[in-house]
């Protein structure tokens, strides 16, 4: 085990609250140019299509399999009880409240946080923001503001799209292959989803999960080493932080909302 030095040990813990320090200053700072964000509505559509557009296929796709799986296996955990015809609330309430928000998370961190990595490392590394600041324009209100928010934007739509396509899948399973009653599939759903508790949850969720993933992507690319391997490097650690980050924040905001 290395020893370190009292004063090396200091270094480190006083950079690493350096570094903590200018996240969250950042942080605040995109948080407060959404007025000017709106104003460049252009700028971001761009990046709410970008983010989102390009995301679709695979959260589609993956929202269906998903959908598959939740619909044969609910169904042969309901059957063992007498409740197949519950199976519609199953999955409706396992996409809406958890999956939906979480994977969609996942594949969102994986899609387009690598990309923001990606994009602004690039940039940095070809001094295009500090031609920016030589210019005197603020790299921080023209580039990475405009992203953040179309990430915050994108990640719900994305969310509800996962979700919705999921129980697609799952009645697709359910109901015209393995043969549950399509109304008592529906009934049984729209009698036990609450909009507010249960599809407001999950919205929250996304948000909050949009926020964390873009914030940590941007980060990770305005931080990165000028170089290729600082990049790539950078870009593996926003998919590893970023997952992490929304598995720990699934489990903290899950305990908050729905055990109160």
């Amino acid at each position: 085990m290395k020893y370190l030095h009292p004063a090396e040990l200091g270094y480190q813990v006083r950079s690493k609250l350096g570094d903590i320090g200018f996240a969250m200053r950042l942080l605040l700072r995109l948080i407060s140019l959404l007025g000017p964000t709106l104003r460049r509505a252009r700028l971001l559509a761009d990046q709410i299509h970008f983010l989102g557009n390009h995301s679709l296929a695979i959260i589609t796709v993956s929202g269906l399999f998903v959908g598959f799986v939740l619909g044969l296996q609910g169904y042969y955990i309901l059957q063992r009880y007498g409740s197949s015809e519950a199976l519609g609330l199953m999955v409706a309430l396992s996409l809406v409240r958890e999956l939906g928000p979480v994977v969609a998370a996942l594949l969102f961190a994986g899609r387009a946080g690598t990309s923001l990595t990606a994009g602004i490392g690039l940039m940095k590394a070809g001094e295009q923001l500090t031609a920016m600041e030589m210019m005197a324009v603020d790299p921080v209100r023209r580039v990475l503001a405009p992203r953040f928010w179309g990430g915050v934007i994108a990640m719900p739509l994305l969310a509800a799209v996962f979700s919705a396509v999921g129980i697609l899948g799952g009645y697709l399973v359910g109901v015209v292959m393995i043969g549950v009653d399509a109304g008592s599939f529906w009934s049984q759903m729209q009698n036990g989803v609450d909009v507010w508790k249960d599809v407001g949850n999950g919205l929250l969720k996304s948000v909050v999960f949009g926020v964390t993933v873009t914030f940590i992507a941007l980060l990770q690319g305005y931080e990165c080493q000028p170089t290729p391997e600082g990049v790539s490097r950078a870009t593996t650690r926003t998919v590893v932080m970023a997952s992490l980050a929304v598995l720990g924040l699934d489990f903290v905001l899950t305990a908050m909302m729905f055990s109160l």
